[in-house]
């Protein structure tokens, strides 16, 4: 079976870009009776963006 190599256009790129990045861990808990599944969803917004929708003004030196 032959693989194919697929080239992405430059707005695919920014597409994918765009996505928020997902990270998911697994773990027993100490005493092996939870199965725990965690899920963190990391996305990067403009300051301006979360002002103007949360309200909510960043401290630019934090």
């Amino acid at each position: 079976m032959e693989l194919k190599t697929v080239e992405l256009t430059p707005k695919k790129v920014e597409q994918l870009n765009e996505q928020p990045a997902l990270e998911s861990n697994i773990n027993l808990s100490k005493d092996g009776k939870w199965f725990i599944h965690k899920t963190t969803i990391t996305t990067i917004k403009p300051v301006k963006y979360v002002d103007k929708v949360m309200g909510y003004v960043f401290n630019e030196s934090s």
